[in-house]
């Protein structure tokens, strides 16, 4: 069991993503903190890569409800991932770059990309986007007839699958500008194995993959008895499915995927190779939860003729039964991201460089993380290069919940973690775990008032060799019996606001 201290409470709130004045108790930690993020280097905008619309086979919300809903939660940015599929690729890309550039200019306030759901070869499913520009409908179109594997009959796992694969995403290089890719619920399915994980990444165009799915509401019991599970991980292992995996790795855990949140697992393994590969949230919206939407009847075989459905109509009743298992953008899964300014270009820079957290249930209003050593500074995402035998010092700043979430509750945050993991080198492709990765220590508030800021830090002496650092943070409600760890979610028993965690990509410290 990893040791505890006690927080600095301060009485000053996180604003504009910078530390305000704090007691001097605490100006020692608040200057460091200063120092090493520098402040107002980075604004914290909100967003949601993995979201659907009416243009999607099994989706309902026309552009602009999903646009409407993402700022109804202060999301800032936001791209719009309809499915591929061949009435897609024939009758829907072209339309829904209509309806953008609408809701572009309805809704200047909000980044909007389109992109799309790719299904991959070889695999299963991954978000794809790049620069908007004159040319982004006819490019995605042309990907989607090229390269999905719904439209190439390319979709079970091979080899030669897995190699067009690795050419879609060279053809993105080629083609588009500033493109992103990130491989979207990996553990649902079992169909990403570790090696495809490595290769994609290694392709520099695969920034990560979804820490946690979206369909969070479809944890919620349902009145039959005949409940989903979070983020719909209800699975066994199939045909395509990696051998390797465990039965855990089809269940979230805390609602995310068993490869984020198993401590020494899937992602801990990428991370000590000592390359980044990024997490992010997101709703994967396509029915949510409460809304008073519903999608009109139509005949058999309306999508594959139109490519669309019939905008929805308001009902008057929230809807709470299935399909209706998702959340708004910003609703419940929020992905934070450190741009330099409120831009596209700026979001997609940040997602790449991996100054990213995300959280759960509104469980934080901010969090800054910052490590430095020898008179150098980085902060999520980055590199901290320090002499061996140097002490390297992690400050944390957490702003706690002021905001009732979508349960009516405001979520009281119990616990930090701040884990660490060795940097080991380059392993081989088909690695799901690793040695070494602990907590280092663990902080819990001894008071809690709502949009104050906890402080603390941490510091790793006489560092010998290189490491990573990441946070979890957590409102204790479930996990491991006497441990820290999340546990599996039930099925059909699993309300999402529970059982709220938050995480942060990690820091990486390099010795010399």
């Amino acid at each position: 069991m990893s040791s505890r201290r006690r927080f600095l409470l301060l009485g000053a709130a996180v604003a504009g993503g910078s530390l305000a004045a704090a007691p001097p108790v605490a100006a020692d930690i608040s200057s460091s903190l200063g120092r090493l993020l520098g402040r107002d280097r980075y604004r914290w905008l909100v967003g949601d890569h993995h979201t659907h619309t009416q243009y999607s086979y099994d989706a309902m919300y026309t552009v602009d409800n999903v646009v409407t809903g993402a700022r109804r939660y202060g999301t800032d940015w936001l791209v719009i991932t309809d499915h591929g599929y061949p009435a897609h690729e024939k009758s829907s890309v072209e339309p829904t770059s209509a309806d953008i550039r609408a809701a572009r200019r309805a809704h200047p306030d909000i980044l909007l990309w389109q992109g799309i759901e790719w299904n991959v070869p070889g695999a299963e499913h991954a978000t794809v986007f790049f620069a908007p520009g004159s040319s982004e409908a006819s490019l995605l179109r042309t990907f989607e007839r090229t390269h999905d594997s719904r439209l190439t009959d390319t979709g079970s796992g091979s080899p030669a699958n897995e190699a067009r694969a690795l050419s879609a995403l060279q053809w993105l290089r080629s083609n588009t500008h500033d493109p992103i890719v990130v491989v979207n619920h990996p553990s649902r399915n079992g169909r990403v194995a570790p090696h495809e994980l490595r290769a994609m990444r290694d392709t520099g165009l695969v920034i990560g993959m979804e820490g946690a799915p979206g369909a969070q509401a479809d944890g919620f019991p349902k009145p039959n008895g005949n409940g989903g599970a979070r983020g719909g991980y209800v699975n066994n292992p199939g045909a395509d499915s990696w051998p390797n995996y465990p039965a855990a790795a089809y269940r979230t855990h805390g609602g995310f995927d068993w490869m984020t949140a198993t401590l020494g697992g899937v992602w801990d393994s990428l991370l000590a190779e000592g390359k980044g590969f990024w997490i992010t949230s997101n709703s994967d919206s396509h029915y949510n939860r409460g809304s008073h939407l519903v999608r009109p009847a139509v005949e058999n075989g309306y999508y594959d003729r139109t490519g669309k459905y019939p905008d929805p109509v308001n009902s008057g009743v929230p809807q709470l039964l299935a399909p209706y298992a998702d959340f708004y953008p910003g609703e419940f899964s929020r992905t934070y991201v450190g741009a330099t300014s409120r831009t596209h270009a700026a979001v997609s820079a940040g997602l790449r460089s991996g100054r990213v957290w995300v959280s759960h249930g509104g469980l934080l209003d901010g969090l800054e993380v910052g490590a430095y050593g020898d008179g150098q500074s980085a902060g999520l995402g980055s590199r901290l290069r320090v002499r061996r035998g140097s002490s390297v010092t992690v400050v944390i700043a957490a702003c706690l919940a002021t905001r009732p979430n979508s349960s009516g509750s405001i979520p009281r945050l119990r616990r930090l973690d701040l884990i660490q993991g060795p940097v080991t080198g380059p392993a081989d492709p088909d690695t799901a775990s690793v040695q070494g990765v602990r907590v280092a220590e663990s902080f819990e508030p001894n008071r809690w008032w709502p949009g104050h800021t906890v402080l603390f830090q941490h510091t790793f002496r006489n560092v010998r060799a290189p490491f990573y650092t990441r946070l979890r943070g957590t409102d204790g409600n479930r996990h491991t019996p006497g441990g820290l760890d999340p546990i599996p979610d039930i099925i059909g028993d699993s309300d999402p606001f529970k059982d709220l965690w938050c995480y942060t990509n990690p820091v990486f410290v390099d010795v010399w």
